[in-house]
């Protein structure tokens, strides 16, 4: 059992015990995905980047950014700060706003606070140098009455590990600084749908499956992401760090992260944000640096949840090169109808007993059975997963290769991740400050086809077992966790979890109630999630990024 924080390996699994001891990576094959942990997060090498500077990434944007005063900002601040996408839309659409002034804002809140001072965050690797010609185009095209998404004329940041035209796609490694690349799928998808790609989100290094002593957060690229509710105090989950601080820290309207095991839950409930795994295939990877095509997934990390159905639905498509990918229902609801006064009432969740002694949870709880809820108290199943580690390392070596031959821009040489190894031990101090360990397990581990499908079968029947035991003996609608807890479970069940803030601890750290459902289920947890996030109006700002 896993307590406290149950941290990620970005998109791995990676946790931390009840007693917040440290164990060392295991070098045998394990049997409880808790076994895998890492350094204190408190424990820096290095804070800001050696690969990057301020200047860099201001070059092109600072003269377009010339008009946009303090002034100017502190007027807009009760407008923007902490609104939602539809209010924003509202702004813009009753003239208090443009598209233009609303990117300058941005723009600008990442200036002042990402970077090179006494509150920086280290949240952004990089920025969209057209994003404002993005922006005053969107308030061209908005003088045509056509219906259009949500998300048109939004900023949203992506995770780095996403492929983007205007801007290289690194994963955090220095190894990846000249990978210019097509856009990814759902970059395209959420171009079609209107929005504007402010830039890319720092990340864990490779999705934090490198260096198993480095802290979560932290890329070679990005250097390290801080927490915008404890600088240096509070943990900012990974891997998907830069993107949930970039949204609790309002430096974006939305962002994207990614998932193999809970990479998108730890951070977002670590930044008191609202982040959603969907079922595997619901959005597609192509596009994305990977480290598993069996448990991989994009995901949105927002403020709040009505945001992450707009995100979502606008990411959705059928990709045919995703081996995985799910034909959308086309008579389906889009994701952003979830409003129904109702969600919550003659649900049935289950909540384990072994997380009771939590009082942000036990609170969680009474307010669901306030809106209507059944609540079943429920034993965590004694279920293990097998070998979660080998599946992993044996993904990444084919699919890493793949991702190179496919994707990734022919700047880049590598053809495996041996190549990248060799680099990093060329440019230590810059490119592997805190080792390898984990890509050095990925080189090591081998096996048989045979044996890797036998793998995946047992961790996915294992991982389903684990919720579906309960859920058909309980007759239950869905079971409720806390943070990433269950996200090794859910992730080889490949079953969708959706975390949305449920309050903080005496020590001010964020946590997150998090919904979990069998596939395909995203329309009801977003709905649940809704209803819960509506009476408990539990998430606060930042206090220092005002």
């Amino acid at each position: 059992m896993r307590y406290l924080l149950f941290l990620c390996f970005a998109l791995v699994v990676l946790s931390c015990k009840k007693d917040d001891k440290k164990t060392e990576l295991e070098t045998e094959p394990s049997t409880d995905i808790s076994d895998i942990s890492t350094k204190d997060f408190r424990d820096f090498k290095i804070l800001d980047s050696k690969n990057i500077s301020k200047k860099e990434i201001w070059n092109i944007l600072d003269k377009q950014l010339a008009d946009f005063s303090e002034e100017k900002y502190d007027a807009l601040k009760t407008l923007i700060l902490d609104q939602d996408i539809p209010t924003l839309q509202k702004h813009i659409s009753n003239g208090k706003l443009s598209y233009e002034v609303l990117v300058k804002f941005y723009l600008f809140r990442i200036k002042t606070f990402d970077r090179e001072n006494d509150l920086s965050l280290n949240s952004v690797i990089s920025l969209n140098p057209k994003a404002i010609e993005e922006a005053i185009q969107k308030d061209k095209e908005l003088l045509n009455k056509k219906l259009k998404h949500p998300i048109f004329g939004m900023p949203v940041l992506l995770k780095d590990n996403i492929n983007t035209a205007e801007m290289p796609t690194t994963a955090g490694a220095v190894a990846l600084q000249k990978n210019t690349t097509e856009d990814a799928y759902i970059t395209k998808a959420l171009k079609n749908s209107g929005a504007i790609i402010l830039g890319k989100a720092n990340l864990s290094e490779w999705a934090y499956f490198f260096c198993g002593e480095c802290p979560s957060g932290y890329s070679a690229v990005g250097g390290q992401t801080l927490n915008p509710y404890g600088r240096r105090i509070i943990d900012t989950g990974g891997s998907s760090s830069g993107s949930a601080v970039a949204v609790s820290a309002n430096f974006c309207a939305a962002a994207v992260g990614s998932e193999t095991s809970g990479s998108i839950l730890s951070p977002a409930s670590q930044n008191s944000a609202v982040g959603l795994k969907p079922t595997i295939g619901l959005l597609s990877r192509t596009g994305i640096v990977p480290i598993s095509s069996t448990l991989d997934t994009p995901g949105p990390i927002t403020k709040n949840v009505m945001d992450n159905a707009i995100m979502l639905d606008a990411m959705k498509g059928f990709d045919e090169k995703d081996y995985k990918s799910i034909k959308p229902n086309l008579e389906s609801k889009p994701y952003f109808n979830i409003t129904s006064g109702d969600n919550l009432n003659g649900k049935r969740f289950g909540a384990f007993r072994e997380l009771m002694e939590d009082k942000l949870y036990v609170n969680a709880i009474d307010i669901l059975r306030k809106q209507g809820a059944e609540i079943i108290e429920i034993p965590e199943e004694k279920i293990e997963l097998p070998d979660f580690l080998r599946l992993l390392n044996l993904d990444m070596k084919a699919d890493l290769a793949s991702y190179f031959e496919k994707f990734a821009s022919k700047n880049v040489p590598y053809k495996t991740i041996e190549d990248v190894m060799e680099f990093n031990t060329k440019n230590p101090e810059k490119a592997m400050p805190y080792g390898q360990s984990l890509f050095e397990g990925v080189y090591k581990d081998k096996s048989t086809k045979e044996e890797f499908d036998a793998i995946k079968n047992t961790l996915k029947t294992n991982g389903r077992r684990f919720f579906d035991i309960p859920m058909q003996s309980q007759n239950l609608d869905g079971i409720v966790s806390i943070n990433n807890y269950h996200a090794g479970e859910a992730a080889v069940a490949e079953y969708p979890a959706l975390t949305v803030p449920m309050g903080y601890t005496e020590k001010g750290i964020p946590k997150g109630l998090t919904f979990i459902s069998k596939p395909l289920s995203e329309y009801s947890l977003l709905q649940w999630a809704y209803a819960y996030e509506q009476a408990s109006k539990m998430r606060k700002v930042p206090v220092n990024y005002n």
